[in-house]
């Protein structure tokens, strides 16, 4: 707990400066789970996403050669067969639309 005043300091930044901001990581997390629910080796439901956090789940196997694809081209994810994706304040909608295209293009080899 030593670390307390550190995290509710972070907290209490964010939320006097970047509420306002917050639907606009909302919005881009649903253009992301757009994206990626037309991808058919997973499954990702657009009208379950409600906040910055989009799930899937992928096989183990397949995890570990998406993770090494996406890290060649700077995104980096982490999970095993649960995955979360988030966005935040340095995501762009522009970033949305690259990490769409490297899953597509990952999934169509």
């Amino acid at each position: 707990m030593r670390q307390a005043g550190i995290l509710a300091a972070a907290g209490i930044y964010a939320l006097t400066r970047h509420v306002d901001r917050l639907s606009q990581d909302h919005e881009n997390a649903r253009m992301l789970a757009q994206g990626l629910a037309q991808i058919k080796e997973f499954t990702v439901d657009p009208s379950r996403v409600q906040t910055n956090m989009i799930f899937f789940t992928l096989e183990p196997s397949r995890f570990k050669a998406l993770q090494a694809y996406l890290k060649e081209r700077g995104i980096l994810i982490s999970g095993r067969e649960k995955v979360r994706l988030v966005t935040h304040l340095d995501v762009s909608a522009e970033d949305i639309g690259v990490v769409i295209g490297a899953f597509k293009d990952y999934f169509s080899r």
